[in-house]
């Protein structure tokens, strides 16, 4: 069956329903992504508890092991290979999504774009702003202020899985988008703020390397025998370049095609996207989680969060800088460009799903080892600020997502609801007439199987009378139905009468 169409003549709102194709294309997505938030939840818990236990030495030694060739420069600790290598991985396919967003998705419309691009910018602004000034005013270190800038989509689509939203796609959809956004920024600040000095010849190879990547994919090569290893070398030349390694992962991915051609099922990226997501949500990043969650979270450090300043703007930018920056970038363009919410929707839900946000896990930990990366005491600090206030926002958005749990759960359900088993909801088949036809076929099925039910099930006794009632009611009705029990299988689906025979 071929994918319903939009109506061309109706407007489109702002978190409005979803094309089906987007729609199915999001929810496979969101699996993936929701599994991989658990596992990192997982990951992260266990690190903690692992790092806080009597066996806290054998975290630190196993976390500070080095291994890797030294002649290449890539003898690095096992946090650090967490960190710059199957984080790569992990940006690898944020690189894809983008390129898909850009071509394909939300970000090809730039009236469509404006407001999650709006959104994403302030979410990241405001909390740079509020650490500034908080460490301005505290005297403290501003080298932290893109700390608090980062939001973990895979921890935010965990924390929904674990108190149960049911959240309606268009939100879930906003705030896969703006992960995506705010995931190109943090690319950029990495790449722009946290870039040592450079080696030429390194960066040179990695742009070579970069340049057969692409050329291989517009000649159509295809075996992950040729990509693996070339992206391996990329990878390598880059870290040795000064860059940080994970922006190689963000450039191969954006150079895949993510159109798709005629006669294709999906395109290049999408097929390589759906290989490598898994390893990404459920291998790389929690073993990013496990190897640099591990904090102390003692009675004394837990003090410290909440009383020196730079844990303290951590935290205030993720919880108070991520929701209002979101959400007030959000509603003032809303209002400058006239964009109509969607009237199932209210602007509650919109402050909800900006206060998720501010869960900022992975780029924020990264970020926090780049930004003090000279001061490991410092450091634990930092995540320890970003593990308090990623849990702070998080329990904020569950208590306001679940005021308003019985009403996604209604939407969810108009959403899938699919009463003619076509396999597509019938929300995105109004338009159709075929589907009108199916289900008038099936609502006359269901009436003749209620007659016949009807038929079959009335007492004898009770159809008779019914009929008499209807024929001459009260007394004589009760008289009329004592008459015709022998016949009552003929009368069976007469109305009942309103006299004084049996309801």
């Amino acid at each position: 069956m071929a994918a319903p169409q939009q109506n061309p003549s109706a407007a489109q709102k702002f978190l409005d329903r979803l094309p089906f194709p987007e729609r199915t294309f999001l929810a496979e997505a969101l699996r993936t992504e929701t599994v991989g938030g658990v596992l990192l939840l997982l990951a992260a818990v266990a690190a903690l508890v692992w790092a806080n236990s009597p066996l806290s030495a054998g975290y630190e030694t196993v976390r500070d092991f080095h291994l890797g060739p030294a002649v290449l420069g890539l003898d690095l600790s096992v946090q650090h290979w967490a960190a710059d290598g199957l984080l790569a991985v992990f940006f690898f396919v944020a690189g894809v999504e983008l390129k898909r967003e850009l071509v394909a998705g939300e970000l090809r419309d730039p009236r469509a774009a404006a407001l999650p691009v709006v959104a994403a910018l302030c979410g990241m602004v405001a909390p740079a702003l509020v650490y500034v000034v908080v460490n301005t005013a505290g005297g403290g270190s501003l080298d932290g202020w893109a700390v608090p800038t980062a939001t973990d989509i895979a921890f935010a689509l965990a924390v929904l899985a674990v108190i149960g939203t049911s959240l309606p796609s268009a939100l879930r959809a906003f705030l896969l988008t703006l992960a995506v956004v705010d995931d190109l920024f943090a690319i950029l600040i990495i790449a722009v703020f946290f870039t040592g000095e450079l080696n030429f010849a390194a960066l040179g190879g990695a742009v070579a390397g970069l340049a057969v990547f692409w050329l291989l994919l517009r000649k159509g090569v295809r075996g992950w025998w040729v990509y693996v290893p070339l992206a391996l070398v990329i990878w390598g030349l880059m870290y040795n370049s000064g860059i940080h390694a994970t922006i190689a992962g963000v450039a191969m991915g954006l150079m895949l095609r993510c159109v798709r051609r005629e006669g294709e099922a999906h395109s290049p990226g999408e097929r390589i996207e759906h290989l490598v997501r898994p390893v990404s949500a459920g291998l790389a990043v929690p073993l990013f989680a496990l190897f640099s969650a591990g904090v102390s979270v003692s009675g004394e450090a837990l003090g410290h969060v909440f009383s020196r300043p730079v844990t303290l703007g951590v935290v205030l930018g993720l919880v108070v800088g991520k929701a209002v920056g979101i959400f007030g970038g959000t509603w003032l363009t809303a209002r400058l460009t006239r964009a109509e919410l969607n009237e199932d929707l209210e602007w509650a839900d919109l402050f909800a799903v900006a206060t998720l946000a501010g869960i900022g896990f992975t780029v924020s930990l990264l970020i926090g080892e780049l930004a003090f990366a000279g001061d490991p005491a410092q450091t634990d600090e930092v995540k320890a600020a970003v593990l308090m206030g990623s849990l702070i926002a998080a329990v904020l958005a569950s208590v306001l997502l679940k005021l308003r749990v019985r009403r996604y759960q209604a939407l969810l359900a108009e959403e899938e609801r699919d009463e003619d088993h076509s396999g597509v909801p019938d929300i995105y088949e109004d338009g159709d007439p075929a589907y009108h036809l199916r289900m008038a076929e099936l609502y006359e099925r269901k009436a003749a199987e209620h007659r016949r039910r009807a038929a079959a099930g009335r007492p004898a006794g009770e159809a008779g009378n019914a009929a008499g009632n209807a024929a001459g009611g009260g007394a004589n009705g009760r008289a009329g139905g004592a008459a015709q029990d022998g016949g009552a299988a003929e009368v069976a689906g007469a109305p009942r009468g309103d006299g004084d025979g049996p309801a």
